[in-house]
C-alpha cells in the first residue's frame, strides 16, 4: 500500500525548501493548473515508485487554508543514521530555525521538535534514543 499526506497550503515555497533543504526529502514532482491546484510531492526518492512508498502533496489554489495545527499534530521523521540526524540538525542550525519544546515528553527525550511553515510540529527523533 502507497501512503500519500496532502495538506494545503498558501506557502509553497516555503514549503518545499523547508522539507527539502532542511529535511533533506526530494522534490518528486509538480504540478500546475490541475483542477485549480498547483502542487508539489515531496518525499524520499527511493520509495516513491515502489508499491509501499510514502510521500507528501503539498498544494496551493484561490482559497486559503484554514490551518488550526495544535501541539500533537506532528510529522514524525526517524532518520535511519545518526550522520543522518546530524546533518538534519545542522541544516535546522544554518536555517536558524529554533527548536519548540514539545508538549509530548516523549518526542523531547528521543529527538527535536521544530515547526514548519505553516506552524505544524515536525520531529526528528535520534536514532540512539532506542
Amino acid at each position: 500500500m502507497k501512503f500519500r499526506q496532502a495538506r494545503h497550503t498558501n506557502q509553497l515555497k516555503p514549503i518545499i525548501d523547508f522539507y527539502t533543504k532542511i529535511i533533506g526529502l526530494e522534490n518528486l514532482g509538480e504540478f500546475e493548473n490541475h483542477n485549480g491546484y498547483d502542487g508539489v510531492f515531496i518525499g524520499p526518492a527511493d520509495t516513491f515508485n515502489s508499491k509501499t512508498g510514502w510521500h507528501l502533496e503539498f498544494t496551493v489554489s484561490w482559497e486559503q487554508p484554514l490551518h488550526r495545527p495544535d501541539e500533537d499534530d506532528l510529522l514524525v521523521f526517524y532518520p535511519t543514521t545518526d550522520k543522518e540526524f546530524q546533518e538534519i540538525v545542522k541544516r535546522i542550525s544554518i536555517a536558524n530555525i529554533k527548536p519548540i519544546p514539545p508538549k509530548n515528553i516523549y518526542w523531547k527525550r528521543n529527538g527535536i521538535t521544530i515547526l514548519d511553515p505553516d506552524g505544524y510540529g515536525v520531529v526528528i527523533v535520534n536514532p540512539n534514543a532506542f
